[in-house]
């Protein structure tokens, strides 16, 4: 979707703009949200980052979904200058940022070249969305002497209603809301949010969160956890493990098992399957080891850089039973 497109649907008669959420855990699915609450959402934000009218906001996220749609409504809303650049895994733009929202991979790449981490570096808000950000990536952003932040949100709260802090003394793994939005954990431990300015009525979430004076901190999901002979293994605390000590891109998922329930699998992008499978032995508990790996020429992403959950188990059924 162009800008004009998405500009002349906000200023149509319609109370409602369709989105589509982002399809890490299925199929992308439509959804229709009220203008009024992206609008709330925008403000809350603006508010939060003591953005003003003039500011410059970069948009260099796909407006197909909420995350990009939504800088534009912060710009329309707030009166911020909104600097329009093609979409691409490393961004390009000039001049001076006072607003930017990117998602890791985005970030990942600016920091490689000395250029490209100067304009980062410049960037007075950022914050950083649509996908886990890593111990490697989050040490480098520490030093930066602008406000970089992780946001925590979703399609159905039309972006974030928490951020956590990830450059200068305040870094820290635990989300705080917005004032306006309260948190809770149900008999699972996922995190149930109150966010009535942004969506009406409680939303239960699949994330297992650790709660504590109002904040949260994301310890994974319901829907990631492996059940195999009775214990349950998170499936982001495995890749938390083993990613400081794997070069090429992985993936943990799993497959139905007569004897276990479940198996735990290991896609990667690397072709040295022994290498990778000495690191798993080393690293991981004992009940937590893949009981396979096995290679891909790509690892399965969503559009918005997410991992496909379910698109890996089923790439993983495909390849053990071919």
């Amino acid at each position: 979707m162009k800008l004009e497109e998405f500009l002349a649907e906000w200023q149509n008669d319609s109370p409602t703009v369709l989105v589509h959420t982002s399809g890490s855990t299925g199929k992308p699915k439509p959804m229709w949200v009220e203008k009024h609450r992206m609008q709330a959402s925008a403000r809350i934000t603006c508010e939060f980052l003591g953005l003003h009218a003039g500011d410059t906001a970069l948009l260099c996220l796909p407006l197909d979904y909420i995350a990009g749609k939504m800088m534009v409504v912060r710009s329309v809303t707030c009166g911020l200058r909104l600097v329009d650049i093609e979409p691409s895994g490393h961004p390009y733009w000039e001049g001076a940022v006072d607003f930017a929202a990117m998602v890791p991979l985005q970030v990942w790449n600016l920091l490689r070249d000395k250029d490209s981490r100067e304009r980062l570096l410049q960037i007075r808000h950022l914050i950083i969305g649509g996908g886990a950000i890593d111990d490697s990536l989050a040490t480098e952003l520490k030093s930066f002497p602008n406000a970089v932040w992780s946001t925590y949100g979703m399609t159905e709260t039309l972006s974030h209603i928490a951020l956590r802090r990830l450059s200068g003394p305040d870094a820290s793994d635990w989300y705080s809301p917005f004032p306006s939005v309260e948190v809770k954990v149900n008999a699972d431990n996922c995190l149930v949010i109150n966010a009535p300015l942004v969506h009406d009525g409680l939303l239960a979430t699949n994330d297992i969160v650790e709660l504590a004076d109002g904040r949260f901190k994301v310890l994974g999901r319901k829907d990631n956890v492996i059940c195999s002979g009775g214990l349950k293994i998170q499936i982001e605390e495995v890749e938390r493990l083993l990613r400081r000590h794997l070069s090429q891109p992985f993936m943990i998922t799993k497959r139905p098992d007569k004897k276990f329930g479940e198996q735990v699998v290991l896609l990667t992008e690397s072709v040295d399957i022994a290498d990778v499978e000495e690191v798993c032995r080393q690293v991981l508990p004992k009940y937590w080891k893949p009981r396979f790996v096995l290679h891909v020429s790509q690892l399965p992403l969503t559009a918005t850089g997410k991992p496909a959950r379910k698109e890996a188990e089923h790439i993983a059924e495909d390849l053990l039973n071919g």
